[in-house]
């Protein structure tokens, strides 16, 4: 584990400020995992690597700075700049270019001019289409600039001159976009529900039926609804492709939709509604570690499920919209282990599920206390004899207990 005092001040800063700083090396590789991505969400995300892992902090930093140059957003540019000022300030990328910056200023406002001009023009001559149209790249330019409320506006306002349901879709997904980027998530649903409620032909149906999906998947995400959320998910089609490039890859899909899955299913849903799903089998093939995991789940491999999540944890905390959601998804697998381990015994020693879950007996011991106050483990603890014992009869028990004829004497469900 890399030592705080090694790490640069702009991390020590940020770990003083109670952010989320992950010292351990991840296993993805930078280059390739933003290959997945097109648009504003290359810059999103190597920023958030940048200032949240210690050992891709200048890797990602840089590669900020220069997915920003790629774009108009200066302020994006200039965040990403001062960034790596303070993790590396010898390296050519932290000097903020000035003539870079004037020159994109200058070209934006002459842009942002020429596109109000033109749509102002379009207004005079009451063109519908052509309104539209003007809108709509007026929306692309604010959105590509980074002010979205603005972009927001421009899309919304192309309702009154939609004449077809393909436009009406085309505004709905721009406005699913923008809303993503500003986390407002009742935008989002919004728009999906009225993509969902128009008329279309089979073709467009299933061309639109990913994006919708995963939309939806993530503003169940968001409102930690992780069952929902692993519904929309393994419904996506699998031809989704880069389909939605600018916001997810199959490669997520298959990460979020396995994790949430794992975190809200029991077994049978767990078969029956992922492994067994013919074509959410297409995203695990790209990240075959969570098909593992949720195999080891459904054969009772506990320990085995846990130990191929915890290799990944330090992936997902780099990840834009799982970040925030891996403690809680995790201690929900653990806890879920935890349970479906306990159920067919009715006294479990610590010390055999310390070695279990890969624990000791105090923190096995804390463990417990904490799902059994929370209501997650029905059982009491001996502390004196360091036992578990469970509060409710075993399934042999209450077999024995409801047929009293094939019952041995002495058989009561534990006190």
């Amino acid at each position: 584990m890399a030592d705080q005092v090694d790490l640069p001040p702009y991390l020590l800063k940020r770990i003083e400020a109670g952010h989320l700083v992950v010292l351990e090396p991840p296993k993805l590789d930078l280059e390739a995992y933003i290959s997945n991505y097109t648009g504003r969400t290359r810059f999103d995300r190597c920023l958030l690597i940048g200032q949240t892992s210690s050992c891709l902090c200048t890797e990602a930093l840089k590669a900020a700075v220069n997915e920003a140059k790629k774009g108009k957003d200066v302020s994006r540019y200039s965040t990403a700049v001062e960034a790596l000022q303070e993790v590396a300030p010898d390296d050519p990328d932290a000097n903020l270019d000035m003539n870079w910056t004037e020159v994109t200023t200058k070209q934006v406002k002459a842009e942002t001019d020429r596109l109000e001009f033109e749509l102002k023009g379009y207004k005079n001559n009451l063109i519908k289409e052509s309104i539209r149209m003007g809108k709509e790249d007026l929306g692309s330019h604010y959105l590509n600039i980074g002010d979205l409320a603005s972009a927001k506006n421009a899309y919304t306002g192309m309702r009154d001159f939609c004449t077809t349901h393909k436009h009406v879709f085309d505004m709905c997904l721009k406005l699913i976009i923008v809303g993503i980027e500003q986390t407002n998530w009742m935008s989002v649903q919004n728009n999906v529900m009225k993509i969902r409620s128009l008329p279309r032909p089979p073709e467009e149906e299933t061309q639109g039926q990913p994006i919708l999906a995963t939309s939806m998947g993530l503003v169940h995400l968001a409102s930690s609804n992780y069952y929902e959320a692993a519904l929309s998910f393994v419904s996506t089609n699998p031809m989704m492709g880069t389909r939605f490039s600018q916001v997810i890859s199959p490669n997520d899909v298959a990460v979020y939709g396995g994790l949430c899955a794992l975190s809200s299913m029991d077994r049978n849903d767990l078969q029956t509604k992922v492994l067994d799903n013919s074509s959410f089998r297409n995203f695990l093939e790209l990240e075959p570690h969570i098909r593992r995991a949720i195999a080891f789940f459904c054969n009772s491999k506990y320990s085995q499920c846990l130990e191929t999540l915890e290799a990944y944890r330090k992936d997902y905390l780099l990840d834009i919209h799982l970040q925030r959601h891996v403690p809680e998804l995790y201690y929900r697998v653990r806890s879920k282990s935890i349970v479906q381990y306990f159920i067919p015994f009715s006294c479990v020693t610590l010390d055999s599920m310390a070695s279990a879950f890969n624990t000791n007996e105090e923190s096995m011991e804390s463990e417990l206390v904490e799902m059994i106050q929370r209501g997650i483990l029905d059982a009491r603890i001996d502390t004196q004899n360091k036992v578990s014992l469970s509060s409710s009869p075993t399934p042999r028990q209450t077999f024995l207990l409801t047929h009293p004829t094939n019952a041995a004497p002495n058989i009561h469900p534990p006190q």
